[in-house]
C-alpha cells in the first residue's frame, strides 16, 4: 500500500502555492488509495462520504438516468477530482467512479476538508479556490460531450420535422 509519504503534494496543481507548513497540515488528511482496472470507486446513489484527486491513472464519471442508459460523461486523469458531492454537502453522489486503468487515488472525507477549511481560513479558501476551478474547467469541458450525447440521441427527421429518438434503450 502507497503512503502518503511517497507522494508529493507541493507537486499536485490543486496544493501549488501553499507553503510546506500549510501543505503539511493536508498530509494526515488525505489517504491515498490503490484500485484496479475495472473497480468502481464509488457508485451513483452511494453516501457522498470523500473527495477524490486521481494522482495516477484515469477513471470514467458515469451518469445513470432513471429512464436510459449509463452514459459515459467524462474521463479523468492526474490530478483530476471526482466525488464533488462530498464536497457540496450533497448526501449521495451524482454518478458513479469506474477504472478505466490501474489508479492512485487520495481521498479526503467532507469532515475533514470542511473541519480544515475552518480551522486554517486561509489554507483552506486556497483549496476550495483551487476545487472551484478544477469544477468549473470539467464542467466547461463536460459540456460539449453532454450535447453531443443528447444530439446523438435526439435527431430532427428531415421529412416530418420532429423529433426522433435515436438512442438504443433495450428492453424494459
Amino acid at each position: 500500500m502507497l503512503s502518503i509519504l511517497e507522494i508529493d503534494l507541493q507537486k499536485l496543481s490543486i496544493f501549488q502555492g501553499l507553503t510546506v507548513q500549510q501543505t503539511a497540515r493536508f498530509v494526515p488528511l488525505f489517504i491515498p488509495c490503490e484500485f484496479r482496472e475495472g473497480e468502481t470507486i464509488f457508485k451513483q446513489g452511494e453516501s457522498a462520504a470523500n473527495l477524490y484527486m486521481v494522482v495516477k491513472g484515469e477513471v470514467a464519471v458515469r451518469y445513470k438516468p432513471e429512464d436510459g442508459p449509463e452514459l459515459t460523461i467524462v474521463k479523468v486523469q492526474s490530478e483530476g477530482i471526482v466525488g464533488w458531492s462530498a464536497a457540496l454537502g450533497n448526501p449521495c453522489y451524482t454518478s458513479s467512479v469506474d477504472c478505466l486503468t490501474d489508479c492512485v487515488l487520495l481521498k479526503i472525507s467532507s469532515e475533514n476538508l470542511r473541519e480544515l477549511c475552518a480551522r486554517d481560513t486561509e489554507s483552506g479558501a486556497m483549496i476550495l479556490e483551487r476545487l472551484a476551478m478544477v469544477i468549473a474547467e470539467r464542467l466547461r469541458n463536460t459540456h460539449g460531450h453532454v450535447l453531443a450525447l443528447l444530439e446523438q440521441g435526439l435527431r430532427i427527421d428531415p421529412q416530418t420535422q420532429s423529433l426522433t429518438n435515436k438512442l438504443e434503450i433495450g428492453p424494459g
